[in-house]
């Protein structure tokens, strides 16, 4: 009965919006027609058609019927064969894999009848389509196999292999396209036995074939050489086998390809060294021609085979190091050429780190050359990078910030200057001090001439460097005054409040700061605090990104460890005199409406507010102001979601400066927040809305005790529970934070709700991917609610969860929850009100249940110290609450089971992380950034809850229990302990010393 109340109850709220009656005269509405209709401009035309056309995707044979669409040319226009193509892939991509949960398949069900015939076809399909299709049914193919292949699909390559003898190219380069898809599985993940089947699957079919397809397409340029539409694509042929050689080969070098290597390796250099006028493009500066892509998916390959060290490659390496040395001095400085070079020079860089190489790089000269001819050309300003500067400033900063993705010949050029330096450490030095002295000096001759000045600096952050992480540079080039350097050419240019004076020159000194932040003392940190703050007023983004960038970085220095606890380099005491400047240069930024929204100004932001601490109380009004007023612009088009976060953030930091001293200014802040965030919640602006939840959470949590709810919280609740916020899964860690805060903070106010909120528990434990989220919300109720509330529904609850657990897998983290929520009914209500109430939704499964399903989940909680207390209060309560009838004791089965819970217990107590002190807090701020996954506020997280706060110290409340116990079954519990514990010294010798620390004998 509760079942189907909780439905009935929480989707009764559904908003279910009507269907134009259109789109409801026919199920039969043909397909053309509803494709057709995702595709017209009218909002109103679009939406019904999108809905009719996902509820089409659950009806049977869909699937078959979209693809007849696609095949047939005659069938409608190509746009709609297109849209219809795309729809294909995405009810492939969710509903394909039957091992999701139904709610993220979206309902859609694919028969096996269905799934051999679209896997029968498929291939022939792309095969037959326009290119623009063949790109989606491509993908499509992609998707399938990453489920079915090649266990399901075992015919696939075979079909591909064949198609490889077309004689149009744009079938072959279908093909090619599809199989780099598939093989791209290979890279970047850990080996396993299971990879290496399939690998060796993938060998057997593809590797002959690749092979003789690499040389038949080269024959067929030579052939084709004058005619420029034959030759582009046999060219971006070339290129897909190339990166489906990279994936083959990225695991390990198979044995056909060492044994092939002399014809991989001639035709490799072959390309190397090609030209062809007809496929260079003269007037084209940015975009790679297909010979340069081809030339770096040739050197990525060299590159894998030089990092594995192999010995058949070797000879080969003086031949291919001088083929990619004279294309890269002879490459052009056009952005066009930026990929060729950096994969040119980070194989270069890979070679030289290496001892084993040396003998090709030791001479003086050779190093000479690589420094003159590739590293100064590669980090010397060009034309492209001050357009980029001007022009493309976000694009510019990627290339400048940490641990960015982003390659370029600068990043590149100064990695390949560490990695002579591991090797060549003096030569390299001195070689770049030279040219360092001599630029150095050209710029102070003729101060026009600034990009020496920069290169000169470009060349100290690459030469200087031993060894980095993300915290920082951890050893430098012992070799190198790095200070002095600093004094006398870097920190000139901070000091220049001249804005408009050399600001690529004044960005490369602000890298320069953040890159040596670790380097300075924490009197040139507090110093460099306000110099660099003055430059968050230059008018080039550039500049005042960077100053914020290093601000902020500056900002998470530490001195190391002190007392297990991070101490930061600047404290909040060494900040509080620049906060006025440092805000209103930020917030002139942030207001400003011509800038793009600045996610790292945001940032530095967000880091100050958290580390000013109250400093900030008394201009909080003005800073929500400057916040609130963000929040405005970029709920009319929130398209950077790191600055969206970053201000959400910022947010929170307030609140929690403001609060967490004096929780009555939250009334305040309620005034202050509540109307932008009513209009997210009311514009449904679904970035924010789970930004909102949390904060709203986090004021809620902070109200002082015995306030109550408040009018705004009071009527904002009935809507939290309706069905359509829980639909959006972003929305949900938020919504249930909110709930837990209201069970918290008022739990006799919203009991009324309490079927509603376990209606929206059994909508969350359906899904995996919302199921730590069901049992948090879970875990709140039953901390909060009283206990004759709750006991009616529990019977149902604990049948809602067996059904799950009967379902899931050894891998399934569902188990570790349900039996932490064990634990804590048993600490909370007693062993017994679990036995019965577990016993009623089937007799006799309790024993079961706890001896096959929550002991052996046991270890899953040994890192986290809440989970771990709860598990030894709920077993303590479990083993020895002497009500259970009948009891655990009162037979030889029931003994065994009785031990073996008793040993968890103890391994529990015996683990290292366990402790029987209180948990505290961590207050350190740690790197915050964006999820797309969910967006988690760091600076609104709340310490963990800890429900049995009233046992101080749950070791020995276990150890009592069990002596009391004891003393009731006089004679029992010694052979069952002592048996328990036989096959375990360890935790024998852990059991006798909580003994003698107790007492208990």
């Amino acid at each position: 009965r509760l079942g189907s109340t909780l439905s009935t109850d929480l989707f009764s709220r559904c908003d279910h919006r009507c269907i134009p009656d259109l789109y409801q005269e026919s199920v039969n509405m043909s397909l053309v027609q509803v494709i057709e209709g995702t595709l017209q401009p009218q909002p109103e035309t679009r939406k019904a058609a999108e809905a009719h056309l996902n509820e089409m995707m659950k009806r049977p044979e869909h699937g078959l019927e979209v693809l007849r669409l696609i095949a047939d040319a005659n069938a409608a226009p190509p746009a709609i064969r297109q849209a219809a193509a795309v729809h294909f892939k995405n009810m492939v991509k969710h509903g394909w894999d039957e091992s999701k949960d139904e709610e993220d398949r979206k309902g859609i069900k694919i028969s096996p009848a269905d799934r051999e015939t679209i896997k029968s076809n498929v291939v022939e399909l792309m095969c037959t389509v326009p290119p623009q299709i063949q790109a989606q049914i491509s993908e499509s193919i992609s998707l399938i196999a990453e489920t079915d292949f090649p266990d399901r699909w075992q015919n696939l390559l075979d079909t591909l292999v064949q198609k490889l003898n077309s004689p149009d190219m744009a079938v072959v380069n279908g093909v090619l396209v599809t199989a780099n898809s598939i093989f791209k599985r290979f890279r970047y993940v850990r080996r396993s036995d299971e990879l290496y089947k399939i690998i060796l699957h993938c060998l057997s079919k593809f590797q002959e074939p690749l092979l003789a397809m690499f040389v038949q397409t080269g024959k067929a340029v030579e052939a084709h050489a004058n005619d420029k539409q034959q030759l582009l694509p046999r060219m971006e042929a070339l290129r897909l086998m190339c990166r489906i050689f990279f994936s083959l080969n990225y695991q390990d070098v198979p044995e056909y390809f060492e044994d092939n290597f002399a014809t991989w390796a001639g035709e490799f250099a072959k390309y190397l060294q090609y030209k062809n006028p007809l496929l260079v493009d003269d007037d084209e500066e940015d975009e790679p021609g297909p010979i340069d892509k081809l030339q770096a998916a040739i050197i990525a390959n060299l590159a894998l085979y030089g990092d594995k060290d192999e010995e058949f490659f070797i000879p080969h390496l003086p031949q291919f190091t001088s083929l990619v040395w004279n294309l890269l001095v002879n490459l052009s400085k056009y952005p066009k050429h930026d990929p060729l070079v950096t994969t040119s020079i980070k194989f270069l860089s890979s070679l030289i780190e290496k001892q084993m190489h040396n003998d090709l790089f030791k001479e003086d000269a050779t190093l000479q050359q690589i420094v003159k001819a590739i590293v100064i050309p590669n980090l010397m300003v060009r034309e492209s990078d001050e357009e980029k500067f001007e022009d493309d400033p976000q694009e510019f900063i990627l290339t400048e910030i940490e641990g960015s993705d982003s390659e370029s010949r600068r990043k590149c050029s100064r990695d390949l200057l560490r990695a002579m330096c591991r090797q060549f450490e003096q030569q390299t030095t001195a070689i770049c001090m030279e040219h360092i002295n001599a630029m150095l000096g050209e710029f102070a001759a003729d101060n026009s001439k600034w990009a020496a000045k920069d290169t000169a600096i470009h060349l100290m952050l690459g030469m200087a460097i031993k060894s980095e992480s993300y915290q920082g540079v951890s050893e430098l080039n012992p070799n190198v005054d790095l200070m002095s350097f600093f004094s006398s050419q870097v920190f000139p240019e901070l000091q220049d409040a001249n804005h408009g004076n050399r600001p690529m020159v004044k960005a490369t000194a602000l890298k320069f700061v953040c890159t040596f932040r670790k380097q300075f003392t924490k009197e040139q940190l507090v110093s460099l605090i306000g110099v660099l703050g003055n430059h968050l007023s230059s008018p080039s983004i550039v500049v005042h990104t960077l100053a914020a960038y290093a601000i902020e970085r500056v900002l998470m220095v530490t001195n190391g460890q002190s007392g297990g606890a991070k101490q930061y380099m600047v404290t909040r005491a060494d900040l509080q005199p620049f906060l006025e400047s440092l805000f209103q240069a930020l917030f002139a930024i942030i207001d400003n409406p011509e800038w793009n929204e600045n996610e790292h100004v945001m940032k530095c932001t967000m880091r100050i507010l958290a580390r000013s601490g109250q400093d900030v109380v008394p201009v909080t009004g003005a800073i929500f102001g400057k916040l609130s007023s963000a929040l405005e612009r970029v709920c009319k088009n929130p398209r950077n979601p790191s600055f969206n976060h970053y201000l959400f953030e910022s947010i929170a930091a307030l609140v929690r400066n403001c609060c967490s001293k004096d929780p009555s200014m939250t009334a305040q802040l309620e005034e202050l927040l509540f109307p932008p965030f009513q209009s997210v919640l009311q514009l449904e602006i679904l970035e924010f809305t789970p930004y909102v939840f949390q904060v709203l959470a986090q004021l809620l949590e902070f109200r002082p005790q015995g306030s109550g709810l408040g009018a705004a919280y009071t009527s904002l609740f009935p809507p939290l529970l309706t069905a359509s916020l829980w639909e959006k899964k972003g929305n949900v860690p938020g919504l249930v934070r909110l709930l837990e805060a209201y069970l918290k903070q008022a739990p006799n106010e919203v009991l009324g709700s309490l079927i509603p909120m376990l209606g929206i528990f059994q909508k969350l434990n359906s899904s995996s991917a919302t199921e730590a989220s069901a049992f948090e919300l879970l875990r709140a109720i039953t901390t909060h609610a009283p206990q004759e509330n709750l006991m009616q529904h529990i019977p149902m609850l604990f049948q809602l969860i067996l059904a799950k657990l009967t379902q899931s897998t050894k891998q399934s983290k569902y188990k570790p929850l349900a039996t932490s929520y064990f634990a804590l009914f048993c600490g909370a209500f007693g062993g017994r009100t679990f036995f019965e109430c577990i016993n009623q939704v089937q007799a006799g499964v309790a024993t079961g249940l706890i001896e096959h399903i929550w002991l052996p989940s046991l270890g899953d909680v040994m890192s986290n110290m809440i989970d771990a207390k709860v598990q030894v209060v709920g077993l303590t309560r479990l083993l020895c609450d002497t009500n259970i009838s009948p009891s655990l004791l009162d037979d030889p089965q029931g003994q065994q089971l009785w031990g073996k819970t008793f040993k968890g217990v103890v391994a529990i107590l015996s683990a290292q992380s366990f402790t029987a002190q209180a948990i505290e807090d961590d207050e350190t701020e740690g790197e915050i950034g964006y999820d797309a996954t969910y967006s988690k506020l760091s600076l609104a997280s709340k310490k963990p809850e800890d429900p049995f706060a009233d046992v101080a110290d749950p070791q020995a409340g276990f150890l009592r229990a069990v002596q009391e116990l004891s003393a009731q079954r006089p004679g029992t519990l010694g052979p069952i302990i002592e048996g328990s514990l036989a096959t375990d010294p360890k935790l024998q010798a852990g059991f006798q010393a909580m003994r003698g620390q107790s007492g208990f004998i």
